[in-house]
């Protein structure tokens, strides 16, 4: 390695800042989605992706190489991966690292050729790729990285083209994607790779962003309540829990940050809280004597508690593999009146998320574990979340069978067509009672924008028909009966029911039940509370 190479310490460190400067960027990007509704949430995704893979990186220690870093990185980002933009740049992570598994440094040719395998994982990760989003921007970096390179370019002169030629593809997305266009955004995906490029270079450049941001990480876990894991997966085996009372007389703040700076080197889940005469102390090590050893120097041990995680797990692997079901469905949801439904339906866990809050591919993977079946279906409601859905259920080693539902309503009525222990037939089931589902929601704008030539005003009540804008007004009311109207063209005798949120009264949801009813008198009505936040209504016709 030379001194025109990318050291492992280095790519740590554009990892890092490439995190930190999303996070402070992902507001911005969330404001591009393409629809103005309250639920654009691709700079948050690809922000909490990031910080997956700054956990991962800083877990490990020192990462030596740049084939380590890279690794690091990638793991973290396919744990952390949410929505579709979140699970696209972890495989654009995932090809870079294959490309650098084995080396200390990284010269001009090998960070072109790690673009370039992380471009070709990305596109294999999109069932049907478009231009004008995140992969064509990858793309675009790659070619031209690839291109200077052959001219004889060095590492360093290469970032700085990734962050060029990443504008510049950022600025032609709206020229390859018309709704892009028409909605005066460039693609939010793109803007988010733009942003970890940028702070890669400055990490090259020797600029640094405030580290505060990894604050807003899971906090630490105080109580162990294990689930089922593969024994190796526990890096530290003993939760070790305890109060240091009568504290000696010499004790200072600075000795409770090098207790707490020494715990954090020899275990993770490091909780050390302190008030006037005592401290609490939680760790999980693999060498509970040498946590207590430290704790002695600043006083008394009162309430120890440790226990084997290893040992725990065992049992609860044990008590699982004695009562796992042949079948069981897991859903996304967001509303306790929607969670209700979906148990009423027979699914027995239930994954809190939706709009705004996509869950991670790990998430979806540790609840395939607590169903706690040889086969295990999926209903993620989103069409944000069916990517993460079915990268999970690559990792799991359970049959997972993710049915593609993209809206609620879709997910319920697939729910009610689950058969327990017939698993081709409920499959077929489920997907053929998916798609007889017409989809309609009511929420509101969040931005000034047009769609298909309708001009909307921020505070707008939109109407959504499978996902495509059918309404715009100023009253829900009118607005859900407009867009109920359109849904039930050409239907005879359907099925009609209707979820509100948690933003409309019992009453509202009574005069709209009423008049639909006067409206549609042969048809089945239903009306549920579905307490859902962002959206009035979530219809669904049938």
């Amino acid at each position: 390695m030379n001194n025109m190479d990318i050291n492992g310490a280095l790519l740590r460190d554009m990892f890092i800042t490439g995190a930190q400067l999303l996070e402070k960027n992902k507001a911005i990007i969330d404001l591009l989605n393409v629809f103005p509704v309250p639920d654009g949430d691709t700079g948050t995704n690809m922000s909490m992706t990031m910080q997956s893979a700054v956990k991962e990186l800083k877990a490990g220690g020192d990462n030596d190489t740049v084939g380590q870093v890279a690794a690091a990185a990638s793991l973290g980002a396919l744990k952390g991966a949410r929505g579709n933009s979140g699970v696209i740049l972890s495989q654009i992570f995932r090809g870079f690292a294959k490309a650098l598994d084995g080396k200390d440094g990284m010269d001009a040719a090998s960070l072109s050729a790690a673009l370039e395998a992380g471009t070709a994982a990305a596109y294999k990760a999109v069932m049907r790729p478009k231009e004008g989003t995140m992969l064509t921007v990858a793309r675009m970096v790659g070619e031209a990285v690839a291109e200077q390179q052959r001219e004889g370019a060095n590492v360093f002169g290469l970032i700085d083209t990734m962050v060029d030629v990443a504008q510049q593809a950022v600025k032609l997305t709206p020229d390859l994607l018309p709704v892009l266009k028409e909605a005066g955004v460039v693609d939010s995906g793109g803007k988010g790779l733009l942003i970890i490029f940028t702070g890669f270079k400055m990490a090259v450049d020797g600029e640094e962003i405030d580290d505060s941001f990894l604050a807003q990480s899971e906090p630490a876990v105080l109580e162990d309540n294990l689930t089922l894991e593969d024994i190796n997966d526990i890096k530290f085996g003993y939760c070790t829990e305890f109060f240091v009372i009568h504290l000696v007389e010499s004790f200072t703040e600075a000795d409770l940050d090098k207790f707490r700076d020494k715990l954090q080197k020899i275990g993770d889940s490091v909780v050390v809280a302190n008030d006037a005469d005592f401290i609490k102390v939680h760790v999980h090590s693999n060498v509970p004597g040498k946590i207590l050893q430290l704790a002695l120097r600043l006083g008394e041990i009162d309430k120890l508690k440790i226990e084997n995680m290893r040992e725990q797990n065992r049992e609860i692997q044990e008590n699982m593999k004695k009562n796992e079901k042949e079948s069981a469905m897991i859903a996304v949801a967001a509303g306790d009146g929607i969670s209700e439904i979906f148990n009423s339906l027979g699914v027995c866990v239930l994954i809190e998320g939706g709009q705004t809050m996509n869950p991670s591919i790990d998430t979806i993977e540790k609840a395939i574990r607590r169903a706690n079946a040889r086969n295990v279906f999926i209903l993620p409601n989103n069409p944000n979340i069916i990517m993460a859905a079915q990268q999970a259920a690559e990792l799991s080693c359970r049959n997972v069978i993710v049915i593609p539902s993209k809206t609620i309503q879709q997910g319920i009525t697939a729910a009610a067509a689950y058969m327990e222990g017939a698993v081709e037939d409920s499959r077929r089931s489920m997907t053929e009672a998916m798609s007889n589902v017409i989809s309609g929601c009511i929420t509101y704008s969040v931005r000034d924008t047009s769609f298909n030539g309708t001009a909307i005003k921020k505070g707008d009540i939109i109407g959504l028909i499978n996902g495509s804008i059918a309404a715009v007004g100023q009253n829900v009311a009118s607005v859900a009966e407009e867009v109920l109207g359109k849904m039930m063209e050409g239907k005879e005798e359907p099925v009609i029911t209707i979820f509100y949120g948690q933003d409309v009264e019992g009453k509202q949801a009574e005069e709209f039940l009423n008049r639909t009813q006067e409206a549609y008198p042969d048809a089945e009505i239903v009306c549920e509370r579905g307490g859902q936040p962002l959206y009035y209504y979530h219809l669904s016709v049938e």
